[in-house]
């Protein structure tokens, strides 16, 4: 039985580690309940590119990129979108964590160790104008280390707690019920699970083999979302996207399955914003699964040609890297729940990375040699020629007639016709003839190589595709990977209930609580927001628990 004293954090991923390291520091006890085993320590971030937003950080100013805080929330806001009145708390989440990732993010993450690779991506490009969405500039940090890179500083500090006292870990503990009296919080009650020998993000057996009962008058949920129950996805899915989708891969493990949202829930926590989702349109069916219907996000460059599910190529500003929702809306109103991208070897070589840290080693295990391999050669990284050759939905061909014609062994009993899509092509190559153009896809390729970071390792030069050999297609699925709304939180991480009063004792952060407030990113994400909002609201979910 846990001390009288000790706070309970429900959920053993970044937010909640970052929460147990606050209170640690402050030398309050804590008990972190997961129902995984140990091996899934770090939750869904280590398996992340490890990407982070920040803004005018020195690597951007390196690349020579002016960015500052006013730039970054006008970005933020214009993405948003926020129009609800239960959106007062994620307005004050977002300016709070854009303020943060402006002024004491680098330095706080630069203590506890974590560095960056040197070139600054550009996600999320928007392209509507200069108040949408989108990010004005590049703020892609990638971590030295990926995923693992950003958990592992964080993994030490609470295993330095852990032989102080200070931390205990229960591992295949799954709480079933908040005990919430009079208004405040006093308890979990769960079960515990048997040990299982699975690798970590695969399936672990939920039997049960005993109970627990944990007194408390503080508990954090740091529990994850849904992005792994493909039920729940269906089932808050928005009438705005069109009808929910039949066909869903998954970015993340099938235990996170927003269960602890549901018993909060049923507790009197007020749950905001659940159908607002982050799902990508870019996923491919992974040919080493771990999880079940295991898929990969494609992080494309801006080049490959975007068609629909029926051949027809995407409508500006639609293109790879762009607008994610704006694609998914598109996309889920065109009859079709898949698409194709449609490139060459100088396209997928320099333009094509995987997300997941397992998909960088290069990266995540920090060889400075192997990473410099990017930039030679006419090979792409390991990891993607590897999907090239094994995966399930990538199609290498002579020229554009087979390629076709293997399109449409693939494309679910629609017909893809060589003639159009030809035209497509040519008259796409075409506007090459000259310096200027009025495809609007070129224009962008051509502004995005003004940035150094892109025309180094990001961005092919433009040139014709059909005049290439070989031609490549790849088929597109939707990803499920994380959910933007969730548990309603003040500025103090408490959780609210549904008089928006505070819950006594009760804290969330992380994707529980939609990253914080219930909801800070609004309807779209910049990227590499979603680590830093697990990052940010367990730090602030700590510090409020540690006053009490």
């Amino acid at each position: 039985m846990p001390h009288p004293s000790t706070t309970l954090i429900i959920g053993a991923g970044l937010s909640g580690l970052t929460a147990a390291c606050e209170l640690a520091a402050a030398g309050k006890r804590v008990t972190v309940l997961e129902q995984e085993g140990e091996r899934n320590l770090g939750g869904q971030a280590f398996w992340s590119f490890g990407g982070l937003f920040l803004v005018n950080s020195p690597m951007q100013r390196r690349m020579g990129i002016k960015d500052s805080l006013e730039l970054a929330m006008q970005d933020w806001m214009g993405t948003a979108a926020f129009d609800r009145e239960e959106d007062y708390w994620p307005r004050k989440w977002a300016e709070a964590y854009v303020t943060f990732a402006a002024t004491e993010k680098y330095e706080w993450l630069k203590a506890r160790g974590l560095r960056y690779f040197p070139v600054v991506g550009w996600a999320e490009r928007g392209g509507y104008g200069a108040i949408g969405h989108g990010n004005s500039v590049p703020r892609f940090h990638v971590t030295w280390g990926t995923g693992p890179g950003v958990v592992a500083p964080f993994i030490q500090l609470a295993q330095e707690a852990v032989t102080k006292g200070l931390i205990d870990f229960r591992f295949r503990h799954r709480v079933d019920e908040l005990e919430i009296i009079n208004g405040a919080v006093k308890g979990v009650r769960g079960s515990i699970l048997r040990a299982s020998a699975a690798v970590r993000g695969a399936h672990e057996p939920a039997t049960v083999t005993g109970d627990f009962h944990f007194e408390a008058s503080q508990v954090i949920i740091t529990a994850g979302g849904i992005g792994g129950n493909h039920d729940l996805v269906r089932a808050n899915w928005p009438s705005r996207l069109g009808k929910a989708p039949q066909h869903l891969l998954s970015g993340v493990p099938q235990h996170v399955d927003g269960r602890m949202l549901g018993i909060s829930q049923q507790a009197g926590a007020r749950i905001i914003n659940p159908d607002r989702m982050w799902h990508y349109t870019e996923g491919i069916r992974n040919w080493a699964p771990i999880w079940r219907q295991h898929g990969i996000r494609i992080l494309p460059g801006p080049s490959s040609i975007w068609l629909d599910g029926g051949g027809k190529r995407l409508p500006a500003p639609l293109f790879p890297g762009f607008d994610t929702l704006g694609t998914l809306d598109y996309l889920m109103h065109s009859g079709y729940e898949h698409s194709w991208f449609i490139l060459d070897q100088p396209i997928i070589k320099k333009e094509f990375a995987l997300s997941g840290s397992e998909q960088n080693p290069d990266l995540t295990n920090k060889q400075w040699r192997q990473v410099l391999k990017r930039a030679v050669g006419k090979r792409a990284t390991e990891p993607v020629e590897a999907f090239k050759e094994k995966g399930p939905d990538f199609i290498v061909a002579g020229g554009l007639s087979e390629m076709v014609d293997r399109m449409n062994a693939l494309n679910n009993g629609v017909p893809l016709h060589y003639t159009d899509i030809f035209a497509q092509l040519h008259a796409r190559d075409a506007q090459l003839d000259n310096k200027f153009c009025k495809d609007a896809q070129i224009m962008a390729i051509r502004n995005a190589r003004q940035y150094l970071g892109d025309r180094l390792i990001r961005t092919a030069p433009p040139h014709k595709i059909l005049s290439q050999t070989p031609l490549i297609a790849v088929k597109l699925h939707i990803l499920t990977r994380k959910s933007l709304g969730g548990l309603a939180t003040n500025l103090d991480s408490q959780v609210l209930n549904a008089d928006n009063q505070p819950i006594g004792g009760l804290f969330a952060a992380g994707e529980a609580a939609g990253f914080g407030g219930g909801g800070m990113h609004g309807y779209r994400a910049l990227e590499g927001t979603f680590l830093g909002g697990c990052l940010f609201s367990g730090r602030v979910a700590g510090r409020a628990a540690v006053k009490g």
